[in-house]
C-alpha cells in the first residue's frame, strides 16, 4: 500500500511500532522491521551504551529500515544523537521537546526526522522547524500524555487542515479498522505502542503483558497532570496517586511518591503493584500475546477488508 509514508521510509505499511520505555528494544524493532514496517528503538529507557548495543543487535538482526525515538528532555542527549548518528540510524522521532533544537543537526547528517505532538499549535511548530513528517498523538495513548486531552478522533482532522508534511495518526489504534478510519481522517499512517507491548518480541516483563492483556475498559487513568500527564493502568501506585490528590499535595509531594525508576519496576520488572504501569485505553481491546508478525498480518488484513467493505457500501 504505497503512499507519502512507505516512500519516505521506504517500508511496505504505513505502520510505525512505537518506541516505548522499557518495551522497544531491538527484538521488537527487528521483528516490526522483518514484518514490513517501520520499528523504532526506544532511547528514553536506555543509557547511552545500552541504546549503541540495541542499534547494532537491531542491525544483524535485519536488514530493514529501522529507527531510534528520543524524548528530548532526556539526560545524555548529545551523546545519544552522536551515536545515533556514529551508528547509521537514518530515522529519528524525537518527543518532548522543541523540535526546533535538533532537527536541522540530524538532516544535514542525513536523517529523516519525525517528531511527535500532541496539539494542532505543537504540530504546527514541528512544520516550522522543517521535520519531514508528524505523529498527531490522541490522549487516548499510553504514557506520557499531552495536557490539552484532545482525543485522536479529533486531533487528525484538525491537524491535517494545517499542515502539509506527511501525518501519522497514534493513540486508539491497534486495529486494521483504527487504521482506515484515521487514514480516512486525513493520517497518511499510524504509529501503534500498545498493542505491540503484548507481543512475544516486546522486552516487557511477562506479567506486564499478561495485565495489559486482562485490561478492561476503563482500567487506565491520566494522571499526575502537575508532573508530565501520564496513562496508567491502575494498581496499587495509581491508588496511592489518587489518595494524595485528596489532600490537595504540592508537585514536590508528587514527585516524591513518584521517586525514580517506578515505570522500569512496573513494565519491565513486573511489579505490579509498585510500578508505573503505562498502557493505551486501547488494552482493553487487546486479548492475546503474539508475534509481532501475527499482529502485523492481523491489521493488515483487517485493514484490506474493512477497505473493501466500505467501497461495496
Amino acid at each position: 500500500m504505497p503512499n507519502r509514508i512507505t516512500t519516505l521510509f521506504n517500508i511496505e505499511y504505513p505502520i510505525i511500532q512505537a518506541g516505548m520505555v522499557w518495551n522497544s528494544g531491538w527484538r521488537l524493532a527487528s521483528a516490526a522491521s522483518n514484518s514490513g514496517i517501520l520499528g523504532l528503538l526506544g532511547a528514553g529507557s536506555m543509557y547511552p551504551e545500552v541504546l549503541r548495543e540495541h542499534i547494532q543487535k537491531c542491525k544483524k538482526a535485519t536488514t530493514k529500515p529501522f529507527g531510534v525515538n528520543v524524548p528530548m528532555l532526556y539526560p545524555n542527549i548529545q551523546e545519544i544523537m552522536d551515536i545515533i548518528v556514529e551508528d547509521g540510524v537514518k530515522i529519528v522521532f524525537t518527543s518532548a521537546g522543541n523540535p526546533k533544537t535538533w532537527t536541522n543537526w540530524l538532516q544535514e547528517r542525513g536523517i529523516i526526522v519525525v517528531h511527535v505532538v500532541s496539539s494542532l499549535k505543537f504540530a504546527l511548530k514541528a512544520q516550522e522547524a522543517g521535520v519531514d513528517a508528524i505523529v498527531a498523538e490522541g490522549f487516548e495513548a499510553g504514557g506520557h500524555n499531552g495536557r490539552d486531552e484532545t482525543t485522536t478522533l479529533t486531533l487528525i482532522p484538525i491537524v491535517k487542515e494545517h499542515v502539509t508534511v506527511p501525518l501519522i495518526a497514534a493513540g486508539g489504534i491497534a486495529t486494521g479498522k483504527a487504521m482506515l478510519a484515521t487514514m480516512i481522517l486525513g493520517a497518511d499512517g499510524v504509529q501503534i505502542g500498545s498493542r505491540f507491548v503484548a507481543s512475544e518480541e516486546s522486552s516487557a516483563h511477562q506479567a506486564f503483558k499478561q495485565m495489559v492483556v486482562d485490561a478492561k475498559e476503563g482500567d487506565t487513568q491520566l494522571t499526575l497532570k502537575e508532573l508530565v500527564p501520564v496513562r496508567l493502568i491502575k494498581n496499587k501506585f495509581y491508588n496511592e496517586v489518587e489518595a494524595l490528590y485528596k489532600t490537595g499535595p504540592t508537585v514536590n509531594q508528587l514527585k516524591d511518591l513518584l521517586g525514580r525508576g517506578r515505570a522500569k519496576k512496573g513494565m519491565f520488572e513486573g511489579d505490579l503493584d509498585n510500578g508505573e504501569l503505562e498502557i493505551g485505553q486501547i488494552s482493553g481491546l487487546i486479548h492475546d500475546i503474539k508475534p509481532v508478525s501475527e499482529i502485523v498480518k492481523d491489521i493488515v488484513n483487517e485493514f484490506e477488508a474493512a477497505k473493501n467493505q466500505i467501497s461495496d457500501f
